[in-house]
């Protein structure tokens, strides 16, 4: 790989502005929002953008880096796709334990589901990714699965690999956007939103910190000197394939 080390030096900024992004959707709920539970109450509620931030955006993000890692490239590729398998696991994890803490919250506080932009973006979010990941499964973890196919549906694997996370920036805008607008415009309120209090002023800062993160790892993929290497385990696959194959006399 060219350039390894200004790819370091981008990874490592991609790095550290993802973990100031979990830090910050952390601190926020901790802080502004009274912590966490799992009771139906507030508190349960947080869970919600926590698990987003770190699983939809920062842990995804990551796990799209994979192929990209220098160290990598000498790897074989069956064991990078497992560990980028692995990952998108854990995202789809906290994706589906940021949905239920929101819909428990919501159903016990008898809160309509589903009416907001916000709402129907992220839902369609974690529908796309769910598809994402089985096809993905299917098509690049089994052995078996002819060559061709894995060869025509890999743009579409990348496609919609690059709209999810794009998709799943724009869910955690808007979502931030209107629990600020929510909570910070009540009789309760120390200050509406208008006036820009220390917690909205905190919170628009996670979202600048989403998009340099979103950024980076957009950048990271867009370079193709950085691009992993014609895998060379297709053979051996193939191989493996052929000899699975019944043998007709």
């Amino acid at each position: 790989m060219k350039s390894s080390s200004q790819f370091y030096l981008t990874y490592t900024c991609s790095l550290l502005l993802g973990l100031l992004c979990v830090t910050f959707v952390i601190y926020w709920n901790k802080q502004y929002r009274g912590g966490f539970a799992w009771d139906g109450s507030g508190k349960m509620f947080n869970w919600h953008p926590v698990c987003m931030v770190t699983g939809l955006v920062v842990l995804y993000g990551n796990a799209v880096l994979v192929y990209r890692l220098p160290f990598t490239q000498s790897s074989h590729k069956l064991l990078v796709k497992l560990a980028h398998a692995t990952l998108n696991l854990l995202v789809l994890s906290l994706a589906v334990t940021g949905l239920v803490a929101v819909f428990e919250f919501h159903n016990k506080n008898q809160i309509p589901n589903l009416y907001s932009i916000h709402s129907w973006v992220g839902l369609s979010v974690v529908i796309l990714f769910c598809f994402q990941w089985l096809l993905g499964f299917l098509s690049f973890l089994l052995p078996c699965t002819p060559l061709w196919f894995r060869a025509a549906y890999l743009d579409i694997h990348v496609f919609f690999g690059i709209c999810i996370m794009g998709l799943s920036l724009v869910a955690c805008h808007s979502g931030i956007n209107e629990k600020l607008i929510f909570v910070l415009n009540t009789p309760n309120s120390t200050a509406p939103y208008a006036q820009l209090p220390s917690e909205a002023v905190f919170v628009n800062v996670l979202g600048v910190l989403l998009l340099g993160f979103s950024g980076t790892v957009t950048w990271m993929l867009y370079k193709r000197e950085w691009r992993r290497k014609t895998p060379q385990e297709t053979e051996t696959l193939q191989a493996f394939c052929n000899s699975a194959r019944p043998k007709w006399k």
